[in-house]
């Protein structure tokens, strides 16, 4: 399967996030949207979050309550070999949108209701690796559309 952008997410601070068909995404992060806590969430090197539809389908059938958008990330992809992603890690999404992965995102206590038990650190790259949600840095501002095709180049890739 080819991997593709399957859904995009902006809210007005907060979560849940909620669908838009497409989206100017910049260097500061998706026209549009906002972050509650400007402190821990946003900047250049947390313009954007990224989670996978493969992993929250996984949440789904261990009985958690979260959908696309729930956790607050901006860019829900799927066909990706998420838990192999890693920061430096590119993508370019669509046409123009190219941006880097920076670091993994902390998971934040106000996901605990989409969580059974409110045991929302179950997507921790800390206590479980590859299932963590990303930041990432935006190298080429763009347009992006829900079905844009993702192509990924690994950091040791680019070092080549």
């Amino acid at each position: 399967m080819t991997p593709y952008l399957y859904q995009i997410n902006v809210s007005d601070g907060g979560v849940p996030k909620h669908a838009v068909s497409k989206a100017w995404i910049t260097h500061n992060g998706i026209n549009g949207d906002r972050q509650r806590n400007g402190v821990i969430h946003g900047g250049s090197e947390r313009a954007v979050c990224l989670f996978s539809l493969e992993v929250i389908q996984s949440l789904q059938q261990e009985g958690h309550f979260l959908k696309a958008g729930s956790t607050g990330e901006n860019l829900t992809l799927s066909g990706l070999k998420w838990a192999m992603l890693k920061p430096g890690d590119r993508l370019q999404i669509g046409p123009s949108l190219c941006i880097e992965l920076t670091s993994y995102c902390e998971p934040c206590r106000r996901n605990a209701k989409w969580f059974s038990g409110e045991y929302y650190t179950r997507i921790s790259q800390k206590i479980h690796p590859g299932w963590s949600r990303f930041y990432a840095r935006v190298l080429t501002e763009g347009w992006v559309c829900q079905g844009d095709s993702v192509h990924v180049q690994s950091l040791s890739s680019i070092r080549v």
